[in-house]
């Protein structure tokens, strides 16, 4: 055999890295640092073969078969099923005519709740008044000045639209009409409570509440 020959035999063998007994691959060599031809771990050749099989039933299932509903159609069939309780459960109709002050003490009870978590900011703890209106006086910025009544009717009016240049938002979208009425039917009861510090009167004297 000729020196060519047993140069060329030895530059085809695989150099071996002696530590590790990997062989180095090629052309692979940065600022002195050489590549191993290290294999990649079972668990991770075979993690990479489900992904790619996830990947085939997913665009079969959404895409072709339609075995699955996309996003779109998902929240379509949600509103339909939403469409179809509200049909069955049907929101009560509310007269704001024939509302008249609840009396129930669990009404009362509820309405009071709703009222120290809401109204109590600007009315005050007991009514008295603070960035709002006295709420024990008889003196009222909203009520029926023609029959000289202040009504729940005209009350549920002002919470549902708000006084937006008073700084009151309107509740319409927070509280529901039961709420209303039941938070107002509270109020009303705070009338001639007298509390301490009361803020001074604002608007016309009603002497008669409906």
């Amino acid at each position: 055999m000729s020196n060519s020959e047993d140069y060329k035999n030895h530059q085809e063998e695989p150099e071996i890295d002696e530590l590790t007994n990997d062989r180095y691959l090629g052309g692979h060599e940065y600022d002195g640092i050489r590549e191993l031809d290290n294999k990649l771990p079972r668990w991770w050749v075979y993690l990479f073969y489900v992904t790619i099989i996830f990947a085939v039933v997913y665009m079969l299932g959404y895409h072709v078969t339609k075995w699955w509903p996309l996003q779109d159609e998902e929240y379509k069939n949600e509103m339909a099923v939403q469409d179809e309780i509200k049909k069955a459960n049907p929101d009560p109709v509310f007269d704001i005519e024939a509302m008249v002050p609840m009396t129930a003490a669990a009404d009362l009870a509820a309405g009071q709740d709703t009222y120290k978590k809401i109204c109590s900011v600007c009315h005050g703890q007991k009514g008295e008044g603070l960035v709002g209106p006295n709420f024990t006086d008889e003196y009222w910025i909203h009520g029926d000045s023609t029959n000289n009544t202040i009504s729940i009717k005209n009350l549920y009016q002002v919470v549902i639209d708000g006084v937006i240049e008073k700084g009151m938002i309107p509740y319409k979208d927070q509280l529901s009409p039961v709420q209303i009425q039941q938070v107002l039917s509270y109020i009303l009861t705070l009338q001639g409570t007298n509390p301490p510090n009361p803020k001074a009167p604002q608007g016309p004297k009603y002497e008669k509440i409906s």
